[in-house]
């Protein structure tokens, strides 16, 4: 290819990866190369990009994407390929028509718990299980995730009957996705859903019986929609899955048969298909067109990327629809107003270039200090670097025998390679990160090595007991606000009519004051634009503070903290993504 004259080439990035790390070369120095990158971001700032840039030094790199830039360390796109040539945004192409507006509604379900019992039974667990610090760690980031009151049987069932509800009460009748938080809880909320379409059209048929000729007619025809609609689960298989399902009392053999028997993407993508409702958790959120969805129902926490490009499923236009519907089941609307804002609002006078000699000054400052803690040890990266085969593997196998023990040592070398390969990331494409390549990937295989030694951080049992624990003390859960019918903003917030510059502003210095102001906001606007006033059901006053306390209570009591107002506050922030910050 070098040796002819093409005029385009086109190329993975992939293909700029090297054997053992090693340095890329030079492939042209010639000044008249462009590039052009499709998904300007994610791994155009990593360790291939920096190889691409290596082996066409003085070529020209022009960036397209159509996700959100966001600001901060998860967005460098700016950063690596210069400022804004063109900006196509969100509500432009509303106002061009090119897509279909977007509505959202919020129906998060409020949950009901016994917490003084809840509280008292923890500790005991807790205080029994003599949990060291990695477990402590490991259980900490698995409950502050939400996934075990997320998956809460009860709540399933009530999301399963709303979701069925919704569904068939819906205006448009395009095609639907439930994102779901993982494989298990797709499979689960098939189930679930399925049961409850067909409780409604047992009532359905009940009501057909005794209805007047104007009402018959619609029941009728409804019935006739239900009953021959299709329902599929699309997720990516893995080992193990069949056993490791069946002990949570699932069977996905029937879902992976069909997906090996079925074509169901041109199933999904017809529209006179029946299959109408998919349940996912990653796969076909993003990159995958299906003009007729008209509903895309989150039941998983998401934010950035992904959130915007799972949104996106329902904005494309198709005949007979006026626009989508985002209902939201797990509270995402304050990492979907942030994302908005930057998403539309992204043409700020910042210029988004740093120093990068700061950077590299880091990265050598983490250097000195990783080197200056091994060496004692007897540990030399160096020698590593210059042996090959066994002999780099016997070096690597006795640096890990020093390293991995005692617990102290450990856990400050993994620290400080932690921090290395933080700052070389950092650093990532630029062409003076290619020096620190080989000691950079020498520690980071170290670290590696003594983390595959350790094994796996095992918190299943305690993780059961827990997750059964807040089963048993879970007793009531309620979706309060009422279903909003037809396609019509009435009741629902407009995606597409924010004025996205001022909510970048309002963000930029204020993002959690702004989160919660917006999210009040539109609950009063969806209150007042029709759907009357806020039922609390089964759940008074009192019993809401003691749901939304607990959900702090629960995460912060876990490991003994004293549970100070800040500490609940700042536990309801984390935890509850938006929910009011009250406790009694």
């Amino acid at each position: 290819m070098l040796a002819g004259n093409e005029r385009y080439v086109f190329s993975l990035i992939q293909k700029f990866s090297t054997a053992d790390k090693e340095p890329m070369s030079m492939l042209s120095e010639r000044s008249d190369i462009i590039v052009m990158t499709d998904e300007a971001h994610r791994s155009q700032y990593d360790q291939l990009a920096a190889n691409m840039r290596a082996a066409l030094p003085n070529a020209s790199f022009i960036g397209f994407t159509g996700t959100p830039l966001i600001q901060g360390e998860e967005s460098r796109t700016r950063e690596v390929f210069g400022d804004y040539v063109s900006v196509y945004d969100f509500a432009q192409s509303v106002r061009d028509g090119a897509t279909v507006p977007l509505f959202y509604e919020a129906r998060k379900p409020e949950l009901q718990l016994n917490t003084d019992e809840l509280r008292e039974e923890l500790d005991t667990l807790l205080d029994e299980a003599m949990l060291d610090e990695e477990q402590e760690k490991k259980l900490s980031q698995q409950f502050g995730r939400q996934y075990t009151l997320i998956t809460a049987p009860d709540r399933l069932d009530k999301v399963a009957e709303d979701v069925a509800l919704h569904f068939a009460m819906r205006g448009y009748r395009g095609k639907a996705m439930f994102v779901a938080i993982d494989k298990a809880t797709a499979v689960a909320m098939h189930d679930r859903v399925k049961a409850e379409v067909a409780r409604l059209i047992a009532k359905d048929e009940e009501r057909l019986k005794v209805a007047h000729e104007a009402e018959g007619a619609t029941i009728a025809e409804r019935l006739m929609w239900l009953r021959e609609l299709d329902m599929a689960v699309v997720v990516s298989q893995s080992q193990n899955e069949i056993d490791d399902l069946r002990k949570k009392g699932l069977d996905i053999l029937p879902h992976r048969e069909r997906v090996q028997r079925e074509d169901l993407e041109a199933k999904f993508k017809d529209p006179d298909d029946p299959l109408r409702l998919v349940f996912v958790c990653a796969m076909w959120i993003t990159g995958f067109d299906v003009p007729t969805i008209g509903t895309v129902y989150l039941d998983k926490p998401m934010k950035n990327h992904t959130l915007m490009q799972t949104i996106a499923r329902a904005n494309r236009r198709a005949e007979g629809k006026t626009s989508g519907v985002i209902v939201d089941y797990v509270g995402v609307f304050q990492n979907l107003q942030k994302a908005l804002a930057i998403y539309a609002g992204g043409g700020g006078e910042e210029t988004p270039i740093k120093d990068k000699e700061a950077l590299v000054a880091t990265l050598e400052d983490a250097l000195g200090s990783v080197r200056a803690f091994v060496q004692p040890l007897g540990v030399e990266p160096d020698a590593i670097m210059t042996v090959r085969d066994f002999d780099r593997l016997r070096l690597i196998n006795q640096a890990v025998e020093i390293l991995i023990a005692p617990d102290e040592r450990r856990r400050e070398f993994l620290r400080l390679t932690a921090a290395v390969t933080k700052a070389y990331k950092a650093l990532l494409p630029d062409e003076r990160a290619a020096p620190f390549l080989r000691p950079v990937a020498v520690f980071h295989t170290l670290s590696d090595a003594v983390k595959a030694k350790l094994g796996p951080v095992d918190i299943s049992a305690i993780s059961a007991r827990i997750a059964e624990l807040l089963d048993e003390k879970l007793e009531g859960v309620a979706i309060l606000t009422p279903i909003v019918e037809g396609d019509t903003a009435k009741g629902r917030v407009d995606l597409s009519g924010i004025d996205f510059d001022k909510l970048a502003d309002l963000f930029a210095t204020s993002p959690k004051v702004t989160a919660e102001t917006l999210r009040e906001g539109a609950e009063e606007k969806a209150f007042a634009g029709g759907l009357g006033q806020r039922r609390h059901g089964c759940f008074g006053t009192e019993e809401r503070q003691d749901m939304l306390h607990f959900r702090a209570v629960a995460i912060l009591g876990l490991f003994g903290l004293a549970l100070t107002k800040d500490r609940v506050q700042i536990g309801l922030l984390h935890i509850a993504e938006g929910w009011p910050l009250t406790r009694r």
